[in-house]
Parts: C-alpha cells; sequence; structure tokens
C-alpha cells in the first residue's frame, strides 16, 4: 500500500469532521503498525503538504497536519463511495454519458491528462475521441482548464446496440472482477489480516485496499455485467469486518492522536 494512501484512509477514518490537526508523532505510530517506517511517513507528509493536501501548524516545539479544501473534498467522495454510492448499480435507467473530444497532436500532456481524468470520473473509449460513463455525469470538473474541444451528450442505448459487448470493449471488467475477488480472498475468511497488530491496523489495511479498487470502479450497470459479478459480496464484507473493526480502532487511535484544534475549521 502507498503511504499515501493509507494516509487518506487514516485522515478519513479518525480525522476528516472533527476540526482538528494531528501531530506528525501520531502519524508515525498509527503507520507503524502497518509497516510504514518513520521516514517514509515523514516524507508522505511533506509531500502532501505540497501537493496542497495537508497544511502545517507548529505548537510549542511539535508540528501538526490539518486537512485542505482540497483534501476535505477528496476525503468527501471516498466516504461517498464507500458509504453511500455504493459499488452496486442496479438502477432501473440504462443512462450514458457520452464526451467526445478533440485536441491537436501536439497536446501530448493536455491528451494523457484528459485521459487520467476521464478514467477517474468512470468513462471508458467507446472509440477514437467518444468515451462513455455510466448515468448522468457533470464533467465541468474534468475538462476545466485544458482547453480541449468537447462536446457532451446524456444518451440511452438503443437497438440492435450490444451494451454487453461495448461495456466489455471500453472497460478491463476481467481485471476489476480480479481485484474483487483477491479482496475476497483475503478478508473473507475466519482470520482476516492474522499478522496486524491490532484493530486499528487491520481497519487502516482493510479500507484502504477497498478505496484502491473501487476508485477504479465506475459502477457500470448490473445488467451488462457478468452474472457472478463479485462486487457486491466484495462490499458485504468490507463494511462487515468495517463494523468489527471499528470500534476497537476508534479507541486505539483516541489513545494515539495528539491534536490541537483546527483555527481554519470554522471559517469553511
Amino acid at each position: 500500500m502507498r503511504p499515501q494512501s493509507v494516509m487518506l484512509t487514516f485522515l478519513g477514518d479518525h480525522v476528516y469532521g472533527r476540526g482538528v490537526c494531528v501531530s506528525s508523532g501520531s502519524f508515525i505510530e498509527a503507520f507503524a503498525k502497518v509497516g510504514i517506517s518513520e521516514e517514509a511517513t515523514r516524507s508522505t507528509l511533506t509531500r502532501m503538504v505540497r501537493r496542497g493536501l495537508l497544511r502545517r501548524r507548529r505548537s510549542g516545539r511539535r508540528m501538526y497536519f490539518g486537512l485542505t479544501p482540497t483534501s476535505a473534498e477528496v476525503l468527501k467522495d471516498g466516504e461517498r463511495r464507500i458509504w453511500h454510492s455504493g459499488v452496486v448499480n442496479d438502477a432501473d435507467e440504462d443512462r450514458w454519458t457520452l464526451i467526445g473530444f478533440s485536441l491537436p497532436e501536439s497536446w501530448q500532456r493536455q491528451r494523457h491528462e484528459l485521459r487520467s481524468r476521464l478514467v477517474w470520473a468512470g468513462f471508458g473509449p467507446l472509440q477514437n475521441g467518444l468515451w462513455m460513463a455510466p448515468g448522468e455525469v457533470d464533467v465541468a470538473h474534468v475538462i476545466e482548464d485544458l482547453g480541449a474541444n468537447v462536446k457532451v451528450f446524456s444518451a440511452e442505448p438503443r437497438c440492435p446496440t450490444d451494451m454487453q459487448a461495448l461495456v466489455r470493449d471500453a472497460y478491463d471488467l476481467a481485471d476489476l472482477g480480479e481485484r474483487y475477488r483477491a479482496f475476497l480472498r483475503r478478508w473473507d475468511r475466519a482470520d482476516p489480516a492474522p499478522d496486524a497488530p491490532d484493530d486499528l491496523a487491520r481497519s487502516l489495511t482493510l479500507l484502504t485496499e477497498w478505496l484502491q479498487i473501487i476508485r477504479t470502479d465506475p459502477r457500470l450497470p448490473l445488467r451488462h455485467l457478468p452474472h457472478d459479478w463479485p462486487a457486491g459480496k466484495a462490499q458485504q464484507v468490507c463494511h462487515a469486518l468495517h463494523e468489527r473493526f471499528g470500534p476497537e480502532a476508534a479507541r486505539i487511535a483516541g489513545r494515539l492522536l495528539d491534536v490541537v484544534p483546527d483555527e481554519t475549521w470554522a471559517e469553511r
């Protein structure tokens, strides 16, 4: 697991919404439980400050770190994906967002950036310059600041369109399905994460692995997926284990968290 991914999990589960800044020592102690060194933790904190995901605050001789509007939005999105929208799309409507774009061949950086943002937003390539995503997607944040010539449509499939074939071509279902099955092999057992020292470590590992999967899941309509699609069962396992690990994980985190009030919180 990447240290930044673990950092976001920890912030989302134990810091987000509390209006506090957390000492570097607390992060170091928590992350040591999942095998992340002090050097890697300090480097991750510095890198996240540089990227605008954390802000520093000194109190006495100690350094504390608080959320920024950017990281708060990232954590809000993660909360929505885990606990609200879920991974199973069983909506009655078969609606899709289509986005067509045109960029000069010389704009290699913008082209790569746009494609990365499209994948993050749940889009898959339908054909050259035309991508699709399930549901109604607000693409304003996807195309902003890129200068791309973009056209966006909302559409429904019509006969003789073979949507299952289109979905298989646009998305790597084999890879995504295997990631869910690997999650189940690791966690759907009597002794999940047996090497973890405590429930805080188990909870951090569980949610970090889960977020890494679902952030790449476009939530495709269930009607177009294989009949044995494993996402639903994997989600049930994740939620059940988080409920099982959560109370003790919160107690452990409460004991090790050294915090000061985030003075910017009331301004947001």
